[in-house]
């Protein structure tokens, strides 16, 4: 397996894997699938802030992983949400640990200090395990934030510091966020 920088040949790969969650899963709390003209302006709506996209390969696209912008106003330049789709055949293969390994060292090398997950379903444990993994921290739960496939779902937060995070200032000028929303 490879985990390199998304192309525009594989918003297929994308949308078919991310839609399946759409369809089956509790981690988002989308209910219609984008298709892949939708995704492929996600991932350039991602890659305009300069921040990471990447996908595993194991002869095709298992996964895609990404930081994108945690909330729009400037004062959170330094902090990224991230996202962490594997493709139902590949989970339990370290897919996943390995694409948000990846994403992790990117935004670090990009003089970030927080990464957010907002994980989906409170009952997710595998994405909370991976998280947890990777040195992030649970900092809450919102209840019953989303219905969807006829139940109510919990949000739950976890955060992991880069770069020191808190511990001093930061030295680079973080995401380019130009206008306050």
């Amino acid at each position: 397996m490879i985990v390199r920088p998304v192309r525009p040949g594989d918003v297929d790969a994308l949308a078919g894997i991310y839609g399946h969650f759409v369809l089956h899963g509790l981690g988002t709390f989308e209910e219609t699938p984008p298709g892949a003209d939708e995704m492929a302006r996600r991932v350039a709506a991602v890659e305009a802030l300069g921040l990471p996209y990447l996908v595993a390969e194991a002869g095709e696209v298992v996964g895609f992983a990404y930081a994108g912008l945690f909330r729009p106003r400037a004062a959170y330049r330094y902090s990224v949400e991230d996202s962490v789709y594997v493709a139902p055949g590949a989970a339990g293969q370290g897919v996943g640990k390995a694409l948000l390994e990846a994403v992790i060292a990117r935004c670090e090398a990009l003089g970030l200090r927080q990464m957010i997950a907002v994980i989906g379903d409170s009952g997710n444990a595998a994405s909370i395990a991976l998280h947890r993994s990777l040195g992030f921290e649970h900092r809450g739960v919102v209840r019953a934030a989303g219905f969807k496939h006829g139940r109510w779902l919990d949000v739950v937060w976890m955060q992991r510091s880069l770069n020191g995070g808190d511990a001093s200032p930061p030295s680079s000028v973080g995401l380019d966020l130009d206008r306050e929303h």
